[in-house]
């Protein structure tokens, strides 16, 4: 089989006006840039406004392993596979982070035969929205420290600040940092440090905006520090927050392309699963939700990140509510949940696998709180057996899923998912009582407290000493019962990375809140999370380089 980038490259792409004209975009509505990709006009929602919205599918995943799990490709396969049925469907994914892409996950825009194209341009640097956040994020940034150059006219306490700096790189060393050396004419020292792009509360405005005027308002809101009479200090105190909306004027337009059989695919917004609140723009959605039938989206990492913080936030704040949830599982994650060595998840063991199936049954159990019915895909690999197949089947319907359903879509494309297109379409159908965790006005203590204990599995909470000074000063702030964006790993239900499977009896460790007041939520730190990702000993970007044909070899 050709690799992922060999198939995206040999791939005969659709213009994409008439991509747009299909999906039932006008002319006008289309912003091209170049003859494959395009922004669309917020005006678009403005014409259909009034009609109907179409279903709502949000894939999730079991906790992500080194043997992988395969989210976007079953994402991507979903909607070709509802097109193959006549459906009239829309994918709606975030714009995927270099960061990633040049350290160990790669791209985002699925795989083999289940893509979103054109996939190069897609995965670097994606229309510049990056770009624009981070421009945004740092312009901020410096208007902070050009403050309190000239003067400190509004009082800021520099020990106070809580802004960083942020680019779209891997990079452990500026975790922590001092700025303003060499001398009084280079500004005033002090401790520093940055995010990665796609963990900026700027990322989290601009998938949470509903257009641009709200954009402006969100972005003026933004708190940086405080004064020394302990009052807040936001963005528009420094007269800066209009300049970032310029900056941004065209990044709150979704980006339009196409998967690889040509279906709409709308790509907006970036933030991470595990720092961030891990899904697509709000307006991104509500314009598929007005263009389509069937609306396919993906909420990053495990059902205990992504999938929590789009009921909990997104459908919160955009007023919407999913139809059904798609848990994506393999039978080689499901055995390393079992504890089996990695080098050996290609060969049948029946037993790691009953012992790995807590996790998915913790998934199911998240998506079925939420009140939503759970389809289950198994991601096929090559070297899954029938009885393992069967098992998994046995055990997922005994854990409450609703069918479950194995999906050839890498390998097969739109043709590979039917039987997963016609398990969502039957479930879609099905009643959903669908609600938020906790309701609105709920104190951070309690949302906090619900979410370790209902959803990861925790017995109780820590608050460390500085967690403890942060929420009194959210409550100072008015921030006391906004929604939570938790911050941990992914690599388990808990806060540790190290603890596989369904780990039970611990308590979460609660470091610090940070205000996202743009945003309209909290960042809730747990355990030793960093919001600024580093490389490993040998990155993506080792491998990626120009061929002899001057075309791009090594991306995935």
């Amino acid at each position: 089989m050709k690799s992922g980038l060999e198939i995206a490259q040999n791939a005969e792409l659709t213009p994409i006006a008439e991509i747009a004209a299909a999906a039932g975009i006008r002319p006008e509505e289309l912003r091209p840039y170049g003859t494959y990709r395009a922004k669309v006009a917020l005006s678009v929602l403005d014409r259909l406004r009034d009609g109907p919205d179409g279903k709502l599918v949000i894939t999730t995943a079991i906790t992500p392993t080194k043997a992988g799990e395969g989210k976007t490709t079953t994402s991507v396969s979903l909607t070709q596979g509802l097109g193959v049925l006549g459906k009239k469907v829309a994918l709606a994914l975030r714009e995927p982070s270099m960061g990633p892409v040049f350290g160990i996950k790669g791209g985002g825009t699925g795989g083999g035969y289940a893509q979103v194209v054109p996939m190069e341009d897609i995965n670097l640097h994606f229309n510049g929205d990056f770009h624009a956040v981070t421009a945004a994020h740092n312009l901020l940034a410096a208007a902070v420290d050009a403050s309190i150059f000239h003067g400190n006219p509004l009082g800021i306490d520099p020990q106070t600040i809580t802004w960083p700096r942020t680019m779209d790189v891997n990079d452990r060393e500026l975790r922590r940092t001092v700025v303003g050396l060499g001398g009084k004419a280079h500004g005033i020292p002090r401790e520093n440090e940055f995010v990665i792009t796609a963990a900026s509360e700027i990322m989290a405005i601009l998938a949470l905006a509903e257009d641009l005027p709200d954009l402006r308002a969100r972005l003026g809101r933004v708190v940086v520090a405080s004064t020394y009479d302990a009052e807040p200090v936001i963005a528009d105190q420094l007269r800066v927050a209009g300049a970032m909306t310029v900056v941004m004027r065209d990044a709150i337009e979704p980006n339009l392309v196409q998967t690889l059989e040509h279906q709409p695919v709308f790509i907006h917004a970036g933030p991470f699963g595990n720092i961030a609140h891990a899904n697509n723009s709000i307006i991104e959605d509500r314009i598929a939700l007005k263009l389509a039938d069937y609306v396919v989206t993906e909420a990053g990492f495990g059902s205990d990140l992504g999938f929590q913080k789009f009921c909990d936030i997104v459908c919160r704040l955009g007023g919407f509510a999913p139809s059904a949830g798609v848990l994506v599982t393999t039978v080689r994650a499901t055995k390393s949940h079992g504890g089996m060595p990695f080098a050996e998840l290609g060969s049948e063991d029946l037993d790691a696998l009953r012992r790995g199936i807590d996790n998915l049954e913790a998934h199911i159990g998240i998506i079925r709180r939420y009140g939503l019915p759970c389809v289950v895909a198994i991601n096929n690999f090559p070297t899954d057996t029938d009885a393992e197949l069967e098992l998994i089947n046995e055990l997922a319907i005994g854990a409450g899923a609703e069918t479950v359903v194995v999906n050839r879509g890498f390998a097969e494309g739109g043709k590979g998912a039917v039987d997963l297109a016609e398990a969502v379409i039957a479930a879609c159908e099905r009643s959903s009582s669908f609600h938020q965790l906790t309701p609105d006005g709920t104190p951070l203590r309690d949302q906090i407290d619900a979410i370790a204990t209902t959803l990861y599995g925790a017995v109780g909470i820590d608050f460390l000493p500085q967690a403890e000074a942060d929420l009194a000063r959210m409550d100072r702030l008015g921030f006391g019962t906004v929604p939570v964006c938790m911050a941990k790993t992914h690599l388990s239900l808990s806060h540790e990375p190290t603890w596989l499977n369904r780990p039970r009896g611990y308590r979460l460790p609660v470091r610090s809140v940070v205000p996202a007041a743009g945003a309209g939520f909290v960042v809730v730190l747990c355990g030793e999370m960093q919001r600024m990702p580093g490389l490993g000993r040998t990155p993506n970007f080792t491998g990626v380089d120009l061929g002899p044909d001057g075309r791009t070899i090594g991306l995935f």
